[in-house]
């Protein structure tokens, strides 16, 4: 999906709420398994949303299951959302080139997650598809976030040195940056040095990020924002026969707070 369509998609549909699917099988309520937990939930949230990041870690520690699950997950979303791989990849180049490869041709994912600590030859790999993204991390949620990507150096932060160099490695056609919720009010500051590009930001909801603080300083004449939403949707009940009613409607109210800045 390119630029342009994701565009369109979320101004049709009001919304830029992106669903995260961190199916965590301790999680899942009794007697649901995990592939009719994720069915269940993406057909209670197709219409609210425009993007689906399932999280590879909670598939990676299935297994071979987990791969299937992710395999059959993708292929139910369909081609009418953003999906995003939620992997935080980023190896030296040829490593790279065979998660891109994995991720883009095998899984069809539209965008993967990307850790930039190695550098332009690691993220550069992922810039070759057509119509795929890199999502690079800069400025996450996380309390640790604060051990490295706050560090000032002669001019910039760490973090703000990304945004430039990463920037510069291709365009606001194929790279997104994340930057977590609960760092709203440096949004201002990021704009100024990516006005363009699309931001990837979680903490909203389960870890008390605001969607108007993040709008208010993050969204840009073509929105620019997909806003993460995981735990408060997918496990916003753990009772069998409520599970999906209760997630469509946290979506839903999401959704509805959403149409209001569009």
């Amino acid at each position: 999906m390119n630029r342009e369509e994701l565009i369109k998609r979320i101004r049709e549909r009001k919304t830029f709420l992106c669903v995260g699917l961190d199916t965590d099988v301790s999680k899942i309520p009794q007697g649901v398994t995990p592939l009719e937990f994720n069915k269940a939930i993406i057909d209670a949230t197709r219409e609210h949303c425009v993007a689906y990041k399932p999280n590879l870690a909670f598939y990676e520690a299935m297994g071979i299951e987990g791969w299937e699950l992710l395999q059959e997950t993708m292929s139910y979303i369909g081609n009418e959302h953003f999906t995003i791989a939620d992997a935080k990849r980023g190896d030296i180049g040829n490593t790279s080139t065979q998660y891109a490869k994995a991720f883009f041709e095998k899984l069809n994912f539209d965008s993967i997650t990307v850790a930039p600590y190695m550098g332009r030859d690691s993220v550069e790999p992922f810039l070759q598809f057509k119509n795929k993204w890199a999502i690079v991390l800069a400025l996450t949620s996380n309390v640790g976030a604060f051990d490295f990507q706050m560090e000032q150096g002669v001019s910039d932060r760490l973090y703000e040195k990304v945004l430039k160099e990463v920037s510069s490695w291709g365009s606001p056609e194929n790279i997104m940056f994340v930057v977590g919720a609960t760092k709203a009010e440096w949004l201002k500051d990021i704009r100024a040095i990516i006005p363009d590009h699309f931001l990837l930001v979680p903490g909203v909801g389960a870890q008390g990020g605001s969607l108007e603080e993040v709008v208010k300083y993050g969204m840009n004449n073509d929105v620019g924002l997909l806003i993460n939403a995981s735990r408060s949707i997918q496990y916003a009940s753990n009772i069998p026969e409520d599970y999906a009613k209760a997630a469509k409607a946290e979506a839903e109210r999401i959704h509805e707070q959403m149409k209001f800045f569009l």
